[in-house]
């Protein structure tokens, strides 16, 4: 019940000052959360403990706790970037990791290329293989092609064999789902999206690391396009 309330309260706080409901400045008091929350001191104490290292909050003795500014917050956690899709930035969160992704997966899919070892390209081929099939079969907003789909860019990030670009698997997850839960994923995703997935898939098959970079970077570019246009 403990760790459900803390959660909970996490949530309800974290989406609050994303949202900019509680804004930059807004002095809080434990004693204050607690009442509104009708939990613990406990419970209030621990999720404000991970505001606080996520860069939304600082405490100050005999002051309380303050909510910072944006640019302290840790942008790349996926807890922040779930709360930002289900607020009022949603658009602009969209933006900003698409943009992310569109810099980070073209290299990456072109070290792949390079690095992947023989049962990781026939994995990404697979998937690829996978995700087309649903597509055409209309369940592209289905939770198996999320699982896929993340499933593939996580592949891709990780055989890069670079640990920078495999830590943004997270954040890059996050956006993922995050426009399926809003239901920003048709059920028949776009044809040339599919095609350069498997493009990709291919490429890095056979070691193409240039092929793989363009085939990457096209879809994300037109995913970037969408998002933009939705905003």
């Amino acid at each position: 019940m403990a760790q459900a309330s803390h959660e909970s309260v996490l949530d309800d706080l974290g989406v609050r000052i994303s949202s900019g409901a509680l804004p930059t400045g807004k002095v809080l008091t434990l004693a204050g959360l607690e009442a509104d929350y009708g939990v613990s001191r406990t419970v209030i104490r621990e999720a404000v403990r991970v505001l606080e290292a996520m860069g939304m909050l600082a405490s100050r003795r005999r002051v309380g706790v303050t909510v910072q500014p944006m640019t302290a917050w840790s942008a790349l956690d996926p807890r922040l970037i779930g709360w930002q899709l289900s607020g009022p930035r949603r658009a602009q969160q969209l933006v900003v990791v698409t943009e992310l992704r569109a810099a980070i997966e073209p290299v990456a899919a072109r070290l792949s290329a390079m690095r992947a070892s023989d049962v990781q390209r026939a994995e990404i081929l697979r998937l690829a293989t996978l995700l087309e099939e649903l597509g055409h079969d209309g369940r592209g907003d289905s939770a198996e092609y999320l699982a896929a789909d993340i499933a593939f860019h996580d592949l891709i990030l990780d055989s890069s064999g670079n640990l920078m670009l495999a830590a943004t698997k997270a954040p890059i997850a996050a956006v993922i789902a995050g426009r399926s839960n809003v239901g920003l994923t048709p059920p028949v995703p776009d044809v040339e999206a599919l095609h350069n997935h498997i493009q990709t898939a291919a490429a890095i098959a056979r070691g193409d690391a240039q092929a793989a970079e363009h085939h990457t970077r096209r879809y994300v570019d037109a995913v970037l396009a969408e998002v933009k246009a939705e905003s």
